[in-house]
């Protein structure tokens, strides 16, 4: 479905819906909460998303408020629950949630890229001084990976580096979960790993690239030593059990945002985004396969 089409029947959806039915999900939900799989520390978090939660706050007409989630599973588990109404993921977290939710989420939305496309890579980062220029290279080092159910971080590293022939925890000293996408570069930083995966849009758009605008780190002094394939944008999404009007409604918020809360979304995009593309539950099949891998090696 091409986004013209896409928004049309987005503000059908709108156009369709009642005062007075809107009124009955505002009574049975006055306050939305709206969580984030945890990129970075707690307070990056609230700094960049807190205009984007006054805009949709306004925008919906009811309290939407922040949760910071400790981990993945505290966002997976929230949804499922029904206690987090909008949540912020990637591909393989989204997949877990809609499987342990039994379909009790659907995906809404995906930022796009500077240029328009859709989707991202896991990378992995090490020093520029360390030698060696490929994953390979690294053999008998201490590796970083992310949350377990982080896709970039975690599950399409390990996918990839069994496509390789590696087993991480023989090819490597140490394999360890950093937890956060920014831990795992700062122990590289540190010297606790000698290289960590990650996600990465482009030079100028990666969790690498965020991390130094923040002065954490000098973006010149990490390399790339392995790039994916492609992987599904990550998806923003909300409760599949929510009024229909509403689920609209927040659509309708998202894909309005760059024009109506621009600095907002800048601030929510990192200034690295022209917008919003439809992600139909569809787009992230792949990612259910990758999921049965990762669950796989996990009964081992």
């Amino acid at each position: 479905m091409n986004f013209a089409r896409y928004m049309a029947l987005v503000t059908a959806a709108v156009a369709f819906a009642t005062p007075s039915f809107s009124q009955e999900w505002k009574s049975k939900y006055p306050e939305l909460v709206y969580a984030a799989v945890p990129a970075e520390n707690a307070s990056g978090v609230t700094e960049r998303l807190a205009p984007w939660i006054a805009y949709l706050s306004k925008e919906l007409g009811v309290k939407v408020t922040l949760r910071i989630a400790a981990d993945y599973a505290a966002v997976i588990e929230g949804q499922r629950a029904g206690t987090i109404h909008i949540a912020d993921y990637g591909p393989s977290s989204y997949i877990r949630a809609h499987t342990v939710s039994k379909g009790g989420v659907e995906s809404i939305a995906s930022l796009r890229a500077v240029d328009g496309s859709v989707g991202y890579y896991s990378v992995a980062w090490a020093k520029t001084s360390a030698p060696g220029a490929k994953l390979e290279d690294f053999k008998g080092k201490n590796l970083c990976l992310v949350d377990p159910n982080s896709t970039s971080g975690n599950n399409v590293p390990l996918f990839s580096m069994n496509k390789m022939g590696i087993d991480p925890a023989k090819f490597f000293a140490k394999v360890t979960n950093a937890g956060s996408h920014e831990n795992a570069v700062m122990a590289v930083q540190q010297g606790t790993c000698d290289l960590a995966f990650n996600w990465w849009n482009s030079e100028e758009d990666s969790n690498l690239s965020r991390m130094a605008r923040k002065g954490m780190v000098k973006a010149e002094d990490f390399k790339i030593v392995f790039r994916s394939d492609k992987i599904p944008g990550s998806p923003y999404a909300v409760l599949s059990g929510l009024p229909a009007d509403l689920k609209a409604s927040i659509t309708k918020a998202f894909f309005d945002a760059p024009t109506k809360a621009k600095d907002a979304f800048e601030m929510l995009s990192d200034g690295k985004s022209p917008g919003f593309a439809p992600a139909p539950h569809a787009d992230y099949l792949v990612i259910e396969e990758l999921q049965k891998f990762v669950d796989s090696l996990r009964k081992k």
